[in-house]
């Protein structure tokens, strides 16, 4: 399955109650593939706050967005978590539902070895139909996916792609290692030109919510040669991937790209807690980034 080099985590739009909202999803999914250019979406991962996600809610989300889609691009279930089990269970029901493939982010808390890092995957892999792509970000799990791990799940035949947020000299070893038609992409937008130069396919992005088509601009200049050109998109660009990830006090994201949203006249809601929405101060520099 072709997922495009431009995936987009979707924030998880909710109501002024925060509850999810249904019909500013179906918006939010019109938008990111006519407006910002996604070539596929990623739906209750953890930009879309899945912690907090409920199994009906997930369900819900992942049954809106097969249908409202309608096969204008790839749907990709987030249904990782730390327990396999739950897994196994909830990616059943997404596969039943429709999704395209799913996304399994690392085992969080319990920080697995890279043996068990390797079964839960290959566990959960073998329990479905779909394709399944892993998801590394040791920043938020505790844990490493090391190279050498997901080389050994590129081998399993419907593990077909890897978002990691690991430095490029771990991209690097992937690409190299990993089983033929194997796909890397990276889940940094920050990183996303120089995760392409040592042969990664694409970006998993959190900025795509709002410069989705200056990025297919940098990627497609990249891809067609013009490598100058694709620097000097990204150093535009930069201030923005940055800033919605290191604004003052370092918010976590999705807050800052829901606010980002909002002024862009795209309204997801706020965020739940333990997450808090940004302050005055917060909300300042996001503006200054778009100005």
């Amino acid at each position: 399955m072709d997922f495009g080099r431009l995936i987009t985590a979707m924030v998880t739009p909710f109501d002024t109650d925060l509850k999810v909202d249904i019909a500013g999803f179906e918006k939010l999914i019109d938008y990111l593939i006519d407006e910002q250019q996604s070539d596929s979406l990623v739906v209750s991962g953890t930009t879309g706050e899945s912690p907090t996600l409920t199994e009906e809610e997930k369900l819900e989300l992942f049954r809106t967005a097969v249908k409202h889609v309608n096969g204008r691009c790839p749907v990709i279930a987030g249904t990782g978590s730390n327990d396999t089990a739950h897994s196994i269970h909830l990616s059943r029901e997404a596969e039943k539902l429709g999704v395209d493939a799913l996304l399994l982010v690392a085992p969080y808390y319990n920080r697995p070895s890279q043996e068990g890092l390797y079964q839960h995957f290959k566990a959960i892999a073998e329990s479905v139909n779909i394709p399944v792509i892993l998801y590394n970000v040791p920043g938020r799990t505790g844990v490493n996916i090391d190279a050498d791990t997901t080389i050994r799940l590129s081998h399993i035949p419907n593990i077909v792609a890897t978002k990691d947020c690991a430095d490029t000299d771990q991209l690097t070893q992937i690409v190299s290692g990993a089983a033929p038609g194997f796909l890397v992409y990276s889940g940094d937008d920050s990183a996303a030109l120089p995760a392409m130069s040592v042969g990664a396919h694409g970006i998993v992005s959190v900025a795509s919510h709002v410069v989705g088509k200056e990025m297919q601009n940098m990627i497609r200049c990249y891809v067609q040669g013009d490598v100058q050109g694709a620097a000097r998109l990204h150093g535009q660009l930069l201030p923005i991937f940055r800033g919605l990830f290191f604004c003052p006090h370092r918010v976590p994201n999705p807050a800052p790209v829901k606010h980002a949203l909002q002024l862009k006249g795209v309204s997801t809601g706020g965020v739940r807690l333990p997450l808090v929405n940004v302050t005055e101060q917060e909300g300042q520099f996001i503006a200054s980034l778009f100005e």
